[in-house]
């Protein structure tokens, strides 16, 4: 009987996670890998020539601005819902859409500057990259902002809280990731452009 406890033990347990987490996580790699082909082909392509010269939207730079502010108060609000501060977890979440939708907006106004220069997503390589960085990256943030008033409904719901976290959870996860791919992408736009 002892030998048998002892083998019950040694057994490892596994490891266990919400399917929903899991399927996000499974998402964000897909999504790496995406972003990481599109990085690549950009550097082949723009070695080989025939690449268009221009500025970048002075627009990124607010943008960017605006995806880091997001992400704190999307913190902040994470905090709060943990510490069952439900008035600032709902200033955390109505701050953290409107910085999202404000985003888009400026990602919006970032092609119309592209416009203005001259730059359309066909006739070259280097126009076309730009906006298919910017669009592919826009639309997963709509699904974010979408996840995002979902969870702000359920705040004030009052389903989110320090016992009810694994949408708060997800949803900050993710926020926190596009913000990240965004970062990513200006600095490897600035640093390659």
């Amino acid at each position: 009987m002892e030998r048998e406890l002892k083998y019950i033990d040694m057994v490892e347990q596994p490891i266990s996670m919400h399917p929903k987490k899991f399927a996000l996580w499974l998402f964000m790699v897909t999504v790496v890998m995406v972003f990481a082909g599109l990085t690549s082909a950009y550097i082949v392509r723009q070695s080989e020539g025939n690449w268009l010269e221009y500025e970048l939207p002075n627009i990124f730079w607010a943008t960017t601005g605006m995806v880091v502010l997001s992400s704190i108060a999307l913190h902040w609000a994470y905090y709060s819902a943990k510490k069952d501060n439900l008035i600032n977890l709902k200033v955390g979440m109505i701050l953290t859409v409107l910085l999202g939708i404000g985003f888009l907006v400026g990602q919006w106004y970032s092609w119309v500057a592209l416009v203005d220069e001259q730059v359309f997503f066909v006739g070259n390589p280097s126009g076309s990259f730009l906006y298919v960085f910017t669009g592919l990256h826009g639309a997963h943030l709509i699904s974010g902002v979408i996840f995002l008033i979902i969870v702000l409904i359920s705040t004030f719901r009052l389903k989110v809280h320090s016992r009810a976290m694994d949408t708060m959870e997800m949803a900050t996860t993710y926020w926190h990731f596009l913000g990240g791919l965004w970062i990513y992408l200006f600095m490897f736009l600035l640093l390659n452009h």
